[in-house]
């Protein structure tokens, strides 16, 4: 499986704007916000990325669907369960 990104590049430094209540109640809560933000990220890279693929596939999946429903799967017949 290929990493989803390089996880040794080097941080950089960025500006983001954050509702300033959400930002005091985390520092009062000692939260890691640029490691929250990344894990935060990476999940929704990922769920984009499934998304992206689903769509490129989407013919291929259909075709495929539309066969097994057509003709069944080759171990139809030899699966006990």
């Amino acid at each position: 499986m290929t990493a989803l990104y390089d996880l040794h590049a080097k941080k950089k430094a960025t500006n983001l704007s954050i509702n300033s209540d959400l930002l005091k109640k985390a520092k009062e809560l000692h939260i890691n916000i640029s490691n929250s933000l990344e894990k935060t990220l990476i999940e929704l890279i990922k769920e984009q990325e499934i998304k992206n693929w689903e769509v490129q596939n989407k013919t291929s999946i259909n075709s495929y669907n539309e066969r097994i429903a057509k003709h069944d799967s080759f171990s139809d017949g030899l699966r006990s369960f």
